[in-house]
Order: structure tokens, then C-alpha cells, then sequence
């Protein structure tokens, strides 16, 4: 099967539905012919006529195309308008078959492009004219006939417009809407993979360092560098797998779709910190992580927690030592992580420091990250939590 290929800016055209024909679109069919061949005469007899046999045959020419008008609304438009532009022409009295045009120029106006509804609409327009002007005696009421005629059409032609125009600007929101958040979740799965990866390669390139030094000297040493190694490799191999795994999980309820990280895990990552060289010391203030965090907050905490005791193992030297505070205070989860480092911090523009500031302002928090006047480094967020959370932790 051939595929046609769409060329840079040529206008999307959605129709209404396409494929096959509905319940919907038989049952309409069915309801025009019904009225047609009920007032087709009752028409014809207001007018002082009687219907002749070509008036119903018309008719249902004009109706019968209805059935199709969803699938093939040009096709059915041309058909339709053809019919009653007959009909009218040959003088008989307008009745039922009019409405079967209306549903075929609405039809039209809402699943073709709009210039092409608008020329179809102007070409069943000028037809009708051509048709009255051919006749022979036609006088004040035919005109007046055709101007109905041309107002049926021209209405339902409007509110076709109008009803594809406003649901190709919701397709076009939606498609919006779908492009950002795929957007936004290939920019957190990055972010998620460089916290991961770089904190995992910082704890090996620690232990590797550690290794070389007493690879001649120190063969137990060495041994617990490569076992650290190995586990810091794994533990980054198992985070990374469930991150690109977490967007391919069906949702399932209460099954969280990415991995549950959190505060909760602050004692595992410290001790991984603390074997690599890097002293570091842990204050959770009161029952921070007994409190029922939102998963968001509580995963965000941990990671900028992660991301800058893995700027201290790389910029901080090798005789840093690094604090880390968490308290709940004025209704937020206030994180600080300090270091007695150089002071040799990331560029503003890093990619860390953006990263960890991006995940607290996402949450309508705030990031701080900087050099004290008394040197090293210090990195402190405001996360908000809820009313709730705030109130149970509040100090006595």
C-alpha cells in the first residue's frame, strides 16, 4: 500500500469519519426518504400542483446520497445538489427534498477543507441560478423559490465552517497539549538518567580513584573498592532500567508508573557517599519521612539531596566533608547540603544545578546553590507540602 506523503505546511484536513458507513447515517437516509415521499405531494399541492413521478424519482436521488455523505461528503454534496438543482429547475414545488440538501452541504462544509466547501456551496449556488434563468416564464415566485434555495444553502455551508473550525482548533490544542507533554517527559526521563548515571559514575570514579591508590599496598582495600564499584554500577544499572521501563508500564491503580524513591532511602545513599571517601553527616529533623510526602516532593528531595553530595564527590576535593539537613518549617521541606570543600562549584549554566533548581520550581519551591563567604559550597530548597503534611509536622 502506497503512502502519501504530506508536503511542510500543507493544511490538515480531518474529516468527520471515514471508512465505512454508520447506523446513524442508514437511519437519517432512511428518515429523509420517509418525509420525501410523505411531502413531496402535500408540497406540490400547496402550490396548486400535482407531483409527478419524476419529482419522487428525483427525490430520492437527492436523499439516497445522504448515506454516504459522513464517508464521501464531496461525492455526496455533487450528487445531492445535482438532484435538487433539477428538481427545482423543472419547477417543482419545494418540499422535503431541500432538507436532504441541507445535511449534504453541512456535511460538505464540515469534513472537506474550506475552500473547497466554500466552492462547492458557490457552484450549487450558481447552478440553482442557471437553472430558474433557463426557465421559460419564470416569474416572481421562482425567484423567490431560488433565493430560499440559496439560503439553505449558504446556512448550513456557515455552520459547517464554523463547526470543523472549532473542532480543528481543538484537534490542533490537543495535538499541542500531547507534543509538550511528551516534551516535558523526555526532559524529566533526561534529568532522571543524568542524576542517575552521574551520581553512579561519581561514586565509581571515587572508588576507582581509592583502588589506584593501593593497588601495591593494600589488596583488602583494593578488594572493597571493586565490590563498591560493582555495587554502585549495579544500583545505577537497576535505577536507569526502571526509569526508561516506567513509561512503557501500563498504568495500573495505586501502582506508581516510575520508581519510589525518596527520603526514605537518604541512610543507603549515605553510606554509599561514605565508602567512596567522602564523610558526610545526615540530620532528618522530627519525622520528616514518617509523614507522608507526596511522592513528587519526596522523590524531588532525594534527588537534589543526590545530585549535590555527587557535586561534592567531583568538585569538592579530597578533604571535603559534607552536611545534610532536612526539617519540615512554615509549611515546606527545607533541604540544605552543605560541604567544607574548594568551593569549586559547577557553572550556573550546569546542567545539576539547572536540573535540581528546575525540580524544586516545579513544585513551586525555590533553589539556592552557592559559594558561603566562609568558603565551600551550599545548596538549600524550599519544597511546599501540603496543609495537611505541614500541620502534622508542625514542632510542639
Amino acid at each position: 500500500m502506497r503512502r502519501r506523503r504530506v508536503k511542510a505546511g500543507a493544511p490538515i484536513v480531518r474529516p468527520m469519519d471515514t471508512g465505512r458507513i454508520g447506523w446513524s447515517d442508514l437511519k437519517l437516509t432512511a428518515l429523509l426518504v420517509f418525509a420525501g415521499l410523505v411531502g413531496t405531494g402535500a408540497a406540490a399541492a400547496n402550490h396548486g400542483q400535482t407531483a409527478p413521478t419524476t419529482s419522487y424519482v428525483l427525490m430520492l436521488a437527492a436523499s439516497l446520497p445522504i448515506a454516504v455523505s459522513r464517508w464521501r461528503p464531496a461525492w455526496a454534496a455533487a450528487l445531492t445538489g445535482a438532484a435538487t438543482v433539477a428538481y427545482l429547475g423543472l419547477g417543482y414545488a419545494p418540499g422535503p427534498i431541500l432538507f436532504a440538501l441541507v445535511v449534504a452541504v453541512y456535511r460538505l462544509a464540515a469534513g472537506t477543507p474550506i475552500r473547497r466547501a466554500l466552492a462547492g456551496a458557490a457552484a450549487l449556488v450558481c447552478a440553482g441560478l442557471g437553472a430558474v434563468a433557463a426557465r421559460t416564464g419564470a416569474g416572481l415566485s421562482e425567484w423567490l423559490d431560488f433565493v430560499s434555495a440559496a439560503a439553505i444553502v449558504a446556512i448550513p455551508a456557515a455552520v459547517g465552517v464554523a463547526v470543523k473550525v472549532r473542532r480543528d482548533a481543538a484537534a490542533d490544542v490537543r495535538a499541542e497539549q500531547s507534543r509538550r507533554t511528551i516534551s516535558e517527559e523526555r526532559l524529566r526521563l533526561a534529568q532522571e538518567v543524568h542524576d542517575v548515571v552521574g551520581h553512579g559514575l561519581a561514586v565509581i570514579a571515587m572508588h576507582a580513584g581509592v583502588a589506584l591508590r593501593v593497588l601495591d599496598r593494600d589488596p583488602a582495600r583494593v578488594r572493597q573498592a571493586l565490590e563498591a564499584i560493582r555495587a554502585a554500577s549495579r544500583d545505577a544499572l537497576d535505577d536507569m532500567r526502571a526509569e526508561l521501563a516506567a513509561p512503557r508500564e501500563p498504568e495500573r491503580p495505586g501502582s506508581p508508573l516510575r520508581p519510589a524513591t525518596g527520603l526514605a532511602d537518604l541512610p543507603v545513599l549515605a553510606a554509599r557517599i561514605r565508602s567512596s571517601g567522602l564523610p558526610v553527616a545526615v540530620e532528618i529533623g522530627g519525622t520528616v519521612t514518617g509523614l507522608g510526602l507526596p511522592a513528587e516532593v519526596d522523590r524531588s528531595a532525594y534527588r537534589i539531596i543526590q545530585e549535590s553530595l555527587t557535586n561534592v564527590l567531583r568538585h569538592g576535593g579530597p578533604a571535603a566533608t559534607a552536611r545534610v539537613r532536612v526539617e519540615l518549617d512554615a509549611g515546606a521541606l527545607r533541604l540544605e547540603v552543605t560541604d567544607t570543600g574548594c568551593g569549586a562549584a559547577p557553572s550556573a549554566g550546569g546542567q545539576g544545578i539547572d536540573g535540581m533548581r528546575a525540580r524544586a520550581e516545579a513544585l513551586g519551591g525555590s533553589l539556592e546553590a552557592g559559594s558561603p563567604p566562609d568558603g565551600g559550597f551550599a545548596v538549600r530548597a524550599r519544597l511546599p507540602v501540603p496543609d495537611r503534611v505541614a500541620a502534622h509536622g508542625e514542632r510542639p
